[in-house]
């Protein structure tokens, strides 16, 4: 069973890892986002390095000045898009005007608007005080946020100049849909090891809108044509790159976009937007832990726009939609701060979601995939063994079959059949050897039904949308898969959702070199680096690279058929009842 200490400690290492230790400025940036025109000063009040070098990037009629740290070059919180404040609060975001003057490109920018995150009852109170104080404090230090958010970063090798056309990588946070953000990832680790390697790129990081300001949904929104604003946002972003990233000695046709969590999610759905037309946008997708989710229409999210209406006072407005651009942000944050986040009881049932908005998505994810509405490019997917640990612990009052069954009718299938569920539940049997952390027999029953509530919600979320994907596309376009299955050991959580972020992008390991590899020459596989040779999937033989838990054998080769007619039947019943 979880002890307070233990669950303290592995909530705060999991959110530690989650979060890279932000770059440090060398110069002090303006307050502000706008261009300043004053001249360049340092910070007097502390000793400045020996040599300090400020690289200049040209945008426009303006000038971004960056800093140096050791082999790179970086411009932090340049802004992308009009602040998304007052009126301009729920709408698409606008391209920010042309860049003037002077701009100290030398501190992240701050993080969009950030949902409370709270344990469920079922811990006791000192537990959740204690973990939400890590939490809290962890984010608040680290991606302080603001309405004014929307910003862009920039790192490359220290001395690019314009016209080196070097490969371009696209990353998106994940946090599902509620909480991040691009400071939490110090994009110098990865470029410095593709200069290691040889193959020198550029990073680039986005922040976006979250939850209730970026994904609310609802009648009034469709009909508004304002749904999907964080999605609307990294496009933006994603055009500005194409304008601007040339200046930076980047090459707008070698862009690949890559995400993790709600970030590989975002990927997903940029591949299947304008059904399938990425608009030279990019030409690779790198998706960790994320795919075409099971969702449905915006309108099936409304009772999120009503408990927003109903929380902020606009309930009697003439204009619900325009009352809530018009309340202060304060109020607005409040009644976000009270909606289920991703550790309340329905999990990863969540309320701020993509959904099919008839602008960003015409049609739900899965359709999508089986119309070929897909961007033919090449990709990488995979999944941490025990995707759905970490969401399931909310769920420990589910004690029976009967409370499962009772679960699933009321958040994850509330139309399906009862047969349909019964079915469900036989492939994912009442037994703890079959559960979620997989392969870990008896152990880490956290409550009755613990291990089997995670192996459906992870199954649902992660696991069963990148399956379907590589059957449907794998022999369209060239893809491969891994298995992320170390730290296997940690108690109750396993090998749980997020824990390859270590390997990928927060330190160097094998599989930030395929990410590296991929990025330059869209195929993961090098003669330089870590890492074996990484064979591509397709549906008669599927096979995966597994990075596990051994000192001979770190990397393997492995099937990757694990739990199919469950996965099989998972899809199918995300294609009758998405969310």
């Amino acid at each position: 069973m979880l002890t307070n200490r233990s669950a303290l400690a592995l909530l705060a290492a999991w959110a530690l890892s989650a979060l890279a230790s932000p770059i440090e400025p060398l110069v002090v940036q303006d307050s502000n986002h706008h261009l300043a025109t004053n001249n360049i000063c340092l910070d007097t009040k502390s000793d400045p390095p020996l040599e300090l070098i400020t690289p200049e990037v040209y945008l426009d009629d303006g000038i971004v000045v960056g800093f140096q740290k050791g082999a790179t070059d970086n411009f932090l919180g340049i802004p992308f898009a009009e602040p998304p404040t007052g009126q301009r609060r729920l709408r698409r975001p606008e391209p920010f005007p042309p860049y003037e003057g002077i701009y100290y490109a030398q501190k992240f920018g701050k993080s969009c608007p950030q949902q409370q995150l709270t344990l469920p009852n079922g811990l006791n109170s000192q537990l959740i005080h204690d973990i939400g104080n890590v939490v809290g404090k962890l984010y608040d230090g680290i991606t302080p946020d603001d309405e004014d958010c929307l910003t862009i970063n920039v790192v490359r090798p220290a001395g690019t100049r314009p016209g080196t056309k070097l490969p371009v990588v696209v990353w998106i946070f994940g946090g599902g849909f509620e909480i991040g953000g691009a400071a939490t990832y110090n994009g110098g680790v990865i470029v410095s090891r593709s200069i290691e390697l040889g193959e020198p790129f550029i990073f680039v990081s986005m922040n976006h809108r979250l939850s209730a300001f970026g994904f609310l949904p609802g009648k009034e929104v469709k009909e508004a044509k304002v749904g999907n604003l964080g999605l609307q946002d990294q496009r933006l972003a994603l055009k500005w790159v194409q304008t601007y990233i040339s200046e930076f000695g980047g090459d707008p046709s070698k862009v690949t976009i890559w995400g993790e969590s709600s970030g590989a999610i975002s990927v997903a759905l940029h591949m299947l937007a304008n059904k399938g037309n990425q608009e030279g946008l990019f030409r690779g997708a790198i998706m960790q832990s994320g795919g075409p989710i099971p969702v449905g229409d915006i309108e099936n999210g409304q009772r999120y726009y009503d408990f927003m209406v109903e929380r902020t006072g606009c309930r009697g407005s003439n204009n619900t939609l325009e009352c809530l651009r018009r309340i202060p942000y304060n109020t607005f944050k409040h009644a976000m701060d009270e909606s289920p986040n991703f550790f309340a009881y329905q999990g990863l049932v969540l309320a701020w979601v993509p959904r099919v908005d008839g602008v960003f998505l015409t049609e739900p994810p899965q359709h999508a995939v089986l119309r070929g509405h897909v961007s033919n490019v090449p990709l990488i997917t995979g999944n941490c063994d025990d995707e759905g640990s970490l969401f399931s612990i909310s769920t420990m009052n589910v004690s029976t079959t009967a409370d499962l069954k009772d679960y699933l009718k009321l958040y994850m299938m509330p139309t399906a059949k009862d047969e349909e569920i019964d079915l469900l539940l036989k492939y994912y049997p009442d037994d703890q050897r079959a559960g979620c952390p997989f392969d870990t027999g008896l152990k880490n029953a956290l409550s009755a039904q613990y291990k089997r509530t995670a192996a459906l919600q992870g199954d649902f979320v992660f696991h069963g949308p990148r399956r379907f994907f590589l059957k449907h596309r794998a022999d369209k376009q060239n893809s491969w898969a891994f298995i992320w299955k170390r730290a296997k050991s940690t108690p109750v959580l396993g090998t749980t959702h997020a824990t390859d972020l270590i390997n990928s992008i927060l330190t160097p390991g094998e599989l930030m070199d395929y990410v590296i590899h991929f990025t330059s020459n869209l195929n993961p596989n090098s003669k330089k680096g870590l890492g074996i040779p990484w064979p591509q999937w397709n549906r008669r033989d599927p096979k995966a690279i597994v990075l596990q838990d051994s000192t001979l054998f770190p990397v393997v080769i492995g099937n990757d058929n694990y739990r199919t007619d469950p996965l099989d039947y998972v899809a199918n019943m995300s294609l009758i009842y998405p969310i």
